[in-house]
């Protein structure tokens, strides 16, 4: 694997580094978790260029126990998606799928979990990786004062936002990412369905479109193809969390399973409401894939209408202004899952058929904000206004203790100044090379 990976970064090659995915793969339930390489295309404008990225992680083997459980109920549970059974794999490649204690994360920013590698016909032919960061999840739930929902819902959200959280990790990555079959036509003509049997679910007509032997997901979907993926995957979360099979897996049953259900649902509206903050009304572009997708989802459920979602402008104890956000829990089962099931049929169709028309014109009007049909760029300015300072991850190290023949872990504050103080140690000596490297690059 690694011997792949030195070769790919030396050379550029891409099959190198896919033959390197393809040894991690293999490796199922190691204790220490790694994987390198240029991954996520979210940050490029064409969804295409990969940022660079590795984290190297420890396995907390009773979370993982848990999610091992989800993958031996994943072929049970993949058929109560909203779409016929031909266009679901034809196989279920069960993935490994661990819980990790992150040690070392490079990159940009770090993920709650990740489904990878990104190949999709590695992906698609021979597996892939489902991992949930545990303790990036638990840093994300440990929040105080939640804005925009009431005292009731606050006292719930702060309780079970994790746990929830965790079931929507688990689902999204492994039957969110890991569902869906992509029809397609191999070099010799071959189509892996059968054209005179499968009908288009909103035309009810023949397929008539499918991806050629050069065609991948993100080359058809281009612009739209991670905020979409990353959409469909949260809706299959949020869908299949109204399973009390899947609640029961991660220990949650009775009243205390439908708090989960209801928390995790709360968390995604809240979630698209704060997405306001990632649009840009100047280029009336979005620029984070998932926080798009959250909005999406969020227009999907006030679209349903019959009292399930409702935001209101309201005045803080401040006397600013504020929002208020209210779920009704018991038209979650109901009204809720019909609206996402219609939609996420939708999604995976128009994926699978490679109906690029189709899709992105659904997925736009979702997308839009605007002032009309409930002002929403006004709602935007509140959203900012509310906004909390971001939280820093900042990396910790490790060091050898020769005396005591120990490692160390050395911690810094969650500051600016922590940050810093993590690079010099990190990087204590100069390189003028990687500083040769930087000249070039600045205008």
């Amino acid at each position: 694997m690694l011997d792949f990976y030195t070769s790919s970064f030396t050379t550029g090659s891409v099959d190198d580094h896919k033959d390197g995915s393809r040894h991690w793969i293999r490796n199922k339930g190691p204790i220490v978790e790694s994987y390198i390489g240029f991954i996520e295309s979210y940050r490029d404008p064409f969804g295409v260029r990969g940022e660079f990225e590795g984290f190297v992680a420890m396995v907390n083997k009773e979370m993982s126990r848990k999610f091992g459980q989800l993958v031996a109920q994943a072929e049970n549970l993949l058929p109560l998606l909203p779409w016929p059974k031909e266009y679901e794999k034809d196989t279920f490649l069960k993935p490994d799928f661990t819980s990790l204690e992150v040690l070392a994360f490079s990159g940009s920013g770090i993920p709650a979990g990740i489904n990878i590698p990104n190949y999709n016909d590695i992906r698609q032919n021979e597996g892939f990786k489902n991992v949930s960061l545990g303790n990036v999840l638990a840093a994300s739930a440990a929040d105080k004062r939640v804005s925009f929902l009431s005292d009731r819902d606050q006292e719930l959200y702060v309780k079970l936002k994790g746990p929830a959280f965790e079931v929507q990790v688990g689902l999204h990555e492994l039957t969110g990412h890991g569902s869906g079959k992509l029809f397609k036509e191999d070099e010799n003509g071959k189509l892996n369905f059968k054209p005179e049997e499968v009908l288009h679910t909103e035309t009810n007509q023949p397929i008539q479109s499918w991806y050629g032997p050069n065609d991948t997901w993100d080359t058809k979907f281009s612009t739209i193809a991670s905020t979409y993926e990353e959409c469909r995957a949260e809706c299959v979360g949020i869908y299949l969390c109204l399973s009390r099979d899947v609640l029961s897996i991660f220990g949650h049953e009775g009243d205390a399973a439908s708090d989960i259900v209801y928390v995790n649902w709360l968390n995604m509206v809240r979630a698209g409401l704060l997405a306001l903050e990632f649009y840009s009304p100047e280029t009336s572009n979005w620029r984070q894939a998932h926080m798009q997708g959250r909005y999406v989802i969020l227009q999907v459920l006030l679209e349903a209408g019959d009292g399930l979602v409702s935001i209101d402008k309201t005045t803080g104890e401040d006397g600013e202004p504020d929002l208020a956000i209210a779920l009704d829990r018991v038209k979650i089962e109901t009204v809720g899952k019909k609206a996402i099931g219609d939609f996420l049929r939708k999604l995976q169709v128009y994926k699978a058929t490679a109906d690029v028309d189709a899709g992105i014109a659904m997925y736009e009007r979702y997308s839009r904000v605007s002032e009309e049909g409930g002002g929403w760029l006004s709602l935007r300015k509140i959203v900012l206004a509310r906004k909390t300072p971001r939280r820093m991850f900042v990396q910790s190290h490790t060091v050898l203790d020769g005396e005591k023949d120990d490692v160390q872990l050395v911690e810094y504050p969650a500051t600016a100044a922590g940050i810093v103080e993590s690079f010099m140690a990190r990087f204590p000596t100069y390189d003028s090379e990687l500083e040769a490297l930087w000249r070039v690059e600045v205008p």
